[in-house]
């Protein structure tokens, strides 16, 4: 029998280029920003990760994902959203894919934004002058490579 190996990538990072984010609303700020970042994916109905960053970015301190779980199905309730994709396991696959893009960090089972900086900085420390260029290094030695 013939093996076939997987193609896992080492790290991905998808970016999406929108409209400049001019009047609009808090959520509809940070659904544009998990857009623009590959967290969610254009026409995706389970848009949970939207507010899971929004009570993270909310609540200073630490949370555990089930305090999260709580607070995101009360605020979808309030902004009367469907309950799609609320489910504990679920909750905990959106925090570990923030975790992954470096946006929260989890400290003691409590998850937070990563050391409690502005969004803007992380991106430029953490993804645009390290994860981004690490990536495109390797993209480059395929580049090269090919000939």
């Amino acid at each position: 029998m013939k093996k076939v190996a997987k193609d896992l990538p080492l790290a991905e990072i998808t970016l999406r280029k929108y409209e400049r984010p001019y009047k609009m609303g808090k959520r509809e700020l940070i659904r544009k920003l998990c857009l623009s970042i590959g967290l969610l994916q254009p026409g995706d109905s389970r848009d949970v990760v939207v507010d899971v960053l929004q009570v993270l970015l909310e609540n200073k301190e630490g949370m555990e994902s089930e305090s999260i779980k709580r607070e995101v199905i009360k605020y979808r309730k309030r902004s009367n959203l469907p309950l799609k994709g609320v489910a504990g396991s679920n909750v905990r696959r959106q925090l570990k894919r923030l975790k992954d893009l470096f946006l929260i960090q989890r400290v003691n089972n409590e998850y937070r934004i990563n050391e409690d900086e502005e969004l803007s900085r992380i991106f430029e420390e953490k993804i645009e002058k390290y994860y981004l260029p690490s990536i495109v290094s390797r993209v480059k030695d395929y580049f090269n490579s090919v000939k």
